[in-house]
């Protein structure tokens, strides 16, 4: 009888690593003097958040007439971010609770970056609709509680008002799924620390024991978030384009926008999760934590994501065409060939074509390749919601309305301020708290790392297969 013929299946966690050696290189960066390199992107991230922080207050005190915002064009750079931030943010709720729950083991390396990304990336989003409201102090209006307005009440026939909902509940579902992983990962550290220092992570790790009965808790409620985490997922995005597809105006009022934001937002936020894990597997040397494996798995989700919002860019170029509508055949007519030409192409080679090198399995598994698209096809979806906005708006149905838009030295800062905002938390996160998560590693190794076949040979069969392709008989 022939033997069965079965692909080696490529460790998760490389270098036959024992329970305590990934004990000590996840934790130990927690605890040593930050290198120089995190010590440089911290100041040059506080650095340009401080100036973000210098445009906000300069918008406060000179109000909204210090944008470029005009009659026709009354979003701008403010709600582009906006949207640009909570696609980003879309990732780490994915990769945390859908995986999770259909047991994919590749999760466990890149699911703690990716759900503290999800946090960072919603707050700096949160920072724009405040803004444009031009009286910040006057957010406490968009909430419905009792008061002496009378009919003064919240608009809940308007999108944005579902924003707020939607938004705060994606937010508060998300820190409770990061800060849970985070417990037993904690009481490791209170276990190694002294002095203040372990007081500090024995409150923050709420009596951790490590008990059976405290693991089985653990299981039950990460489980339970991923649940109510899941269907916020697709919910959040949907809700953020209904901010756009429930109004009349050509080339936003279509049913494709919701899957199209999902699968955006999908697509952007594993880019970003793939350029901070990137980074943070050269600086802290987690190679054998972050692997190609992972790297591959991302890959393919980035490619998925990037084919469907291609077929939707292209849904929409057919439906106006086919509608008959003359004014929407117009409105995209305009988005190709008119004033904004440029941000359109850069769109559609970002993240239409550039994905398609992924079809390549050697490219797949090439980090320098992956790190150059994952900033690409970022840079591509922020031209996508630019196109949506900017493009749409500044044609209108009368041509004695038709405008343009260019940001002001002021809305550039505050994007600025935002990405060094998003920095800041990041690095800051990074020194407090594990990259990856411990406990999630520990209960893969024995099935996703190098032990499942064998330390001595561990080497050579992952050579073997990626080098060859090898097959392993038995």
């Amino acid at each position: 009888m022939s033997a069965v013929v079965s692909p080696i299946r490529e460790p998760l966690v490389t270098g036959a690593k024992t329970y305590h050696q990934i004990t000590e290189d996840l934790i130990s960066p927690t605890e040593r003097t930050p290198p120089a390199s995190w010590v440089i992107g911290f100041i040059l991230s506080i650095i340009t958040f401080s100036f973000g922080a210098f445009c906000l207050l300069w918008t406060v005190w000179h109000g909204i007439g210090t944008w470029d915002l005009n009659r026709t064009i009354g979003w701008g750079w403010d709600i582009t971010n906006f949207v640009w931030w909570i696609g980003i943010g879309h990732a780490g709720t994915l990769i945390s609770a859908i995986l999770l729950l259909f047991r994919q083991k590749w999760r466990t390396g890149v699911n703690r970056a990716a759900e503290a990304m999800t946090i960072f990336a919603v707050m700096c989003a949160a920072i724009y609709p405040g803004i444009h409201m031009g009286r910040m102090w006057m957010a406490m209006f968009i909430f419905p509680y009792p008061n002496t307005r009378g009919p003064l009440w919240p608009n809940f026939n308007s999108p944005l008002l579902w924003d707020v909902f939607a938004i705060s509940t994606y937010f508060t579902v998300s820190v409770l799924f990061w800060y849970a992983g985070l417990v037993p990962d904690f009481a490791t550290i209170r276990d190694r620390a002294t002095g203040f220092r372990k007081k500090i992570y024995n409150f923050l790790s709420f009596g951790w024991t490590g008990s059976a009965k405290h693991w089985q808790r653990w299981e039950s409620l990460s489980l339970i978030l991923a649940g109510i985490a899941t269907p916020l997922v697709l919910s959040v995005h949907t809700i953020v384009s209904f901010d756009f597809a429930t109004s009349v105006i050509p080339g936003w009022h279509t049913t494709i926008f919701p899957p199209y934001f999902v699968a955006g937002a999908i697509f952007s936020g594993f880019a970003m999760v793939l350029t901070l894990m990137l980074v943070t597997r050269k600086l802290l040397k987690l190679e054998d934590y972050i692997t190609i494996e992972h790297v591959e798995s991302m890959n393919k989700v980035i490619l998925a994501t990037g084919s469907i919002v291609g077929v939707a860019y292209l849904t929409e170029l057919f439906i106006s065409w086919y509608s008959g509508y003359v004014y929407e055949q117009f409105a995209f007519f305009n988005r190709a060939l008119g004033p904004y030409w440029w941000s359109y192409f850069g769109m559609m080679f970002c993240n239409v074509l550039s994905p398609q090198f992924f079809w390549s399995k050697k490219l797949r598994r090439n980090v320098l390749f992956t790190f150059f698209m994952s900033i690409f096809i970022n840079i591509g979806m922020w031209f996508e919601r630019f196109v949506i906005i900017a493009t749409t708006l500044a044609r209108d149905y009368l041509p004695s309305s038709w405008s343009l838009y260019s940001p002001t030295w002021v809305e550039i800062g505050i994007f600025i301020g935002t990405i060094g905002l998003f920095f800041v938390l990041y690095l800051a996160f990074t020194r407090v708290a594990p990259v990856v998560a411990v406990a999630e590693i520990k209960s893969i190794l024995k099935t996703g790392g190098d032990q499942y076949v064998g330390p001595k040979n561990a080497h050579k069969m992952h050579h073997a297969h990626d080098d060859a392709h090898a097959h392993d008989t038995h």
